[in-house]
């Protein structure tokens, strides 16, 4: 599937206002692969024009201008964090390896403290004038892993405040991960960044998943009953597009098996005890959506919070986030988005 015209977007937001993006979405559903692609596009240490030959963004006027460009910090902080025992070894291990890389591309440049990663790029931009694009896959990982350690949370929060917050010398930084961003308590050291998540999905939302079209094209090559294939695995609601969830699909068209794919990648059991809070009659919601029903809730609420989620409400929100519940931004609705959620949600 060509999702190169999401390039469009981070271009026309590049070094701008706009330019610090944060697109939340559940497992799955192709984060690390669009990373990826901006890493590729960016990179100054990349060749990629030929990668997007017969691809839309080759076509856009905005190709040439930034293709290859920029310094690229790409970091999937997963893979950082399963390799420190803290939060607080993680920041170390990152600042020493970024900070490697930057020596190792820019011997020549004048450090005035080696130690200091922001002061070194901002050397590094001086000196050379190439600016840098950051890459962060898997930002959330550490509200996931470390749910009730707040102090980590704040030290990993103020990390990255420093690392990207108002640096001339950063024209872009594009993160990924499932929770979004805002309202963790009342630290707001990523306020200045531009969401997109599955309560609204804004102009990313033919970019989260396949659309109907996409999924439509590959059921005809695949030879895939585009009706059964939408029964299972439609039904996530994104302003004005019908999305699909890309690994299932792809999944079903490789396979041909329709079931639950999702049980392969995560355990349902992960939902099992927010299920359990039963606050305000949550299982009995559940049971009615089940059944086909939709029903309001406050997502206004949701703190990003597992830890402290004190409502049925909370609980809804947090299972649209991770892609068990749709979410019609219109109506202020939940509702299962398809039968492969359905078992899933059935089986928890």
């Amino acid at each position: 599937m060509d999702k190169t015209e999401l390039i469009q977007y981070t271009n026309r937001v590049f070094n701008t206002m706009q330019q610090n993006v944060c697109v939340s979405r559940p497992r799955r559903f192709g984060k690390s692969m669009t990373a990826n692609m901006l890493a590729a596009y960016y990179s100054r240490g990349c060749q990629s024009e030929k990668l997007f030959d017969g691809l839309k963004i080759k076509e856009d006027s905005s190709f040439s201008k930034y293709l290859n460009k920029y310094n690229v910090f790409f970091i999937n902080m997963q893979e950082f964090l399963s390799r420190s025992k803290t939060v607080e070894k993680m920041v170390l291990r990152l600042n020493r390896i970024l900070m490697s890389d930057l020596k190792q591309e820019y011997p020549d440049v004048d450090y005035f403290d080696e130690e200091d990663l922001a002061e070194s790029m901002q050397d590094v931009y001086q000196q050379t004038g190439c600016p840098f694009v950051i890459i962060i896959d898997e930002w959330d990982c550490i509200f996931r892993e470390y749910k009730s350690d707040k102090e980590a949370q704040e030290q990993y929060l103020d990390f990255l405040r420093d690392f990207l917050k108002d640096k001339s010398y950063i024209h872009l930084a594009y993160m990924t991960g499932i929770l979004p961003v805002k309202k963790y308590g009342t630290h707001s050291a990523l306020n200045m960044f531009d969401e997109f998540t599955m309560l609204d999905a804004g102009v990313m939302a033919p970019y989260i998943g396949f659309t109907e079209v996409e999924v439509k094209d590959l059921c005809e090559r695949y030879h895939r009953d585009f009706e059964k294939v939408k029964y299972w695995y439609d039904g996530y609601l994104l302003e004005d597009y019908q999305v699909y969830n890309p690994k299932a699909v792809v999944s079903v068209c490789v396979r041909g098996r329709f079931r639950s794919y999702w049980s392969e990648t995560a355990s349902y059991e992960a939902i099992v005890p927010f299920i359990n809070m039963n606050y305000d009659g949550l299982k009995n919601a559940i049971i009615e959506i089940l059944s086909g029903a939709s029903i309001k809730v406050n997502t206004a609420a949701f703190k990003n919070d597992t830890v402290n989620i004190q409502s049925k409400d909370d609980v809804l929100t947090y299972l649209i986030h991770l892609g068990y519940l749709g979410y019609n931004q219109n109506r202020r609705t939940a509702f299962v988005p398809n039968e492969e959620i359905r078992q899933e949600l059935t089986t928890a």
